[in-house]
């Protein structure tokens, strides 16, 4: 998606670690005109499928996954990195490695919001190691719905998530695919 890439060759930068910062339109202060292209190309590429719910995991994936939600005409659901007290009842978790954060979260999902019936697609905004798709993708099995597959906004093609998940079956459809980025701050795509 070129708009998508221009925008991180524009505003991303690159930090030590392979991190990419691109908070200044996607993960923090979001462009909402960027993110309804983003949704209508997400349906564009997920046309074949019959999209019941969206699910994405708190907090970065969460403004995407609902302007996309808007394309497809469906609700979302964000699996929860922490219990709260107006969560109850039988929940679907995971273990999920967060690369952004160093840590090691148990994401949850009310039973009540993923069905047999449903056809999910996973939303988010970066792929690097795979540990989150990994975790959603397991509360998709538990609760019997059919994973149609993971649309990602930028996926970190150097590290080995995205290789190993399509590797082992999964459709995984990205937007922006980064083969390279260097030590003095150059981003270089698929």
């Amino acid at each position: 998606m070129e708009l998508l890439k221009d925008r991180i060759m524009k505003d991303g930068k690159v930090r030590k670690g392979n991190v990419l910062k691109v908070d200044s339109f996607l993960n923090h202060q979001m462009d909402i005109k960027l993110f309804e292209e983003i949704g209508k190309e997400f349906k564009r590429r997920f046309s074949d499928c019959d999209i019941t719910k969206i699910l994405t995991i708190e907090s970065s994936g969460i403004g995407i996954a609902c302007i996309a939600a808007q394309s497809f005409g469906v609700p979302v659901v964000f699996a929860k990195k922490n219990t709260t007290k107006n969560i109850d009842g039988a929940l679907y978790s995971a273990q999920i490695e967060s690369f952004t954060h160093g840590k090691t979260y148990n994401v949850i999902v009310s039973r009540d919001y993923l069905k047999p019936e449903d056809n999910i697609l996973i939303i988010d905004d970066f792929l690097a190691k795979g540990k989150a798709l990994v975790g959603l993708s397991q509360i998709v099995k538990k609760s019997g719905a059919t994973l149609c597959g993971a649309g990602i906004v930028i996926e970190k093609g150097f590290q080995e998530g995205g290789k190993i998940l399509r590797d082992a079956g999964m459709r995984i459809e990205s937007l922006a695919i980064i083969k390279e980025m260097t030590d003095d701050g150059k981003i270089i795509f698929e």
